[in-house]
């Protein structure tokens, strides 16, 4: 019996020896959490418990906190300290391993990281060139035979690397398509990518710098390159929505191939003549990112460019999209373009409307 009291009371002993050993906080409504202390961005903390996992708690709703491991602490004037935390008449205190301890105001505080959330966040400031790249791959591809016989295949790419100062974004899309019981048998022959760099001004100002390339054969586009410059501004910027709006300027060259006839001759002879633009143009945009739900993510893009050197000449882009996941690396996506040239070449159309669907592979690097 005697050992049986011993037992119960080496595991009680034990219990509160981890206890005491634990980060612990208490809520206004007095409810007293206990675990480790994993990060907090200075609005919510996130706690690991033993037996609920991650709790995540409103960081001004917590009136105590108290750690036994040191924590890296950013607060508003760009200070991080690293030591243990307790709160001190109401305010927050970190006792570093040598020197007096730091108290500041909860207010201050900008974030709180463990040693691996530290590291990972002094690497997203500076990664290497071919790391922390998000993006992914969209194929479509429609085949049909007997009263008809057409193929149509659409590929993209896109990839994006953003730091906390800038981001790095790629793209480049293609669709073909061929009819082989109409004439021309060619029914759609696009490409296109891109390239854009952005730089932070402020949290919500950014500089960007960026060039476009696309062909259209259908069009008798041999090659537009379209350079930009300009500003950008963040109207909204959360973890489900993104708005930016952008103005800026960028130059033009516009290749185009057109057919003559000569009808002054018998027979009427045709031939080929390169048609070249090159002007100057302003670049009037908005972007849309939106989650919708857990699992699917709209994207919307409209940019205006009036021509600066033919007044009353300009180019239109809309484009709309959404993915839906399916599994981690998988997802269903489709996509809808629309591209207004206001003076393509003669016999050409102004609008080129392309929609595309199929599947989405994702990565991360």
């Amino acid at each position: 019996m005697l050992r049986k009291v011993e037992f119960v009371a080496l595991i009680v002993f034990l219990g509160l020896a981890s206890a005491a050993f634990a980060d612990q906080i208490t809520l206004k409504n007095g409810d007293h959490l206990t675990g480790t202390v994993v990060k907090s961005d200075g609005k919510t903390l996130v706690l690991h418990t033993e037996f609920g996992g991650d709790v995540t708690v409103q960081f001004a709703a917590i009136t105590e906190i108290t750690t036994d491991k040191p924590l890296h602490v950013a607060l508003k004037n760009g200070q991080t300290v690293v030591g243990a935390i307790k709160t001190s008449g109401g305010n927050l205190e970190v006792a570093p391993a040598s020197g007096a301890p730091v108290e500041t105001p909860k207010e201050n505080v900008v974030a709180i990281r463990n040693d691996a959330d530290q590291l990972a966040y002094e690497k997203a400031l500076h990664p290497g060139l071919l790391e922390g790249w998000n993006g992914g791959a969209n194929v479509g591809f429609s085949l049909t035979r007997g009263n008809s016989q057409t193929e149509n295949l659409s590929l993209a790419f896109n990839a994006a690397r953003a730091t906390k100062n800038d981001k790095l974004s790629m793209y480049t899309n293609a669709v073909y398509g061929t009819n082989q019981l109409a004439t021309p048998s060619t029914t759609a022959n696009t490409e296109a990518g891109g390239i854009r760099y952005d730089r932070n001004i402020n949290p919500r100002m950014f500089g960007f710098v960026g060039a476009d390339f696309m062909s259209n054969a259908l069009q008798d586009l041999n090659l537009r390159s379209v350079g930009s410059v300009g500003l950008g501004y963040h109207a909204i910027k959360s973890e489900r929505a993104t708005l930016d709006f952008l103005a800026g300027g960028n130059f033009t060259d516009e290749n185009y191939t057109e057919t003559v006839t000569d009808t002054t001759v018998t027979p009427p002879t045709t031939s080929t003549m390169k048609v070249i633009h090159n002007y100057g143009a302003l670049t009037l945009g908005e972007e849309l990112v939106h989650k919708l739900g857990k699992s699917t993510v709209l994207t919307e893009k409209l940019y205006f460019y009036p021509n600066l050197t033919e007044t009353g000449q300009y180019r239109g882009t809309f484009d709309l999209g959404w993915v839906t996941k399916i599994s981690k690396w998988l997802g269903w996506q489709n996509q809808f373009s629309d591209i207004y040239v206001s003076n393509p070449p003669p016999g050409a159309r102004q609008n080129d409307v392309v929609l595309t669907t199929g599947l989405n592979f994702t990565f991360t690097h």
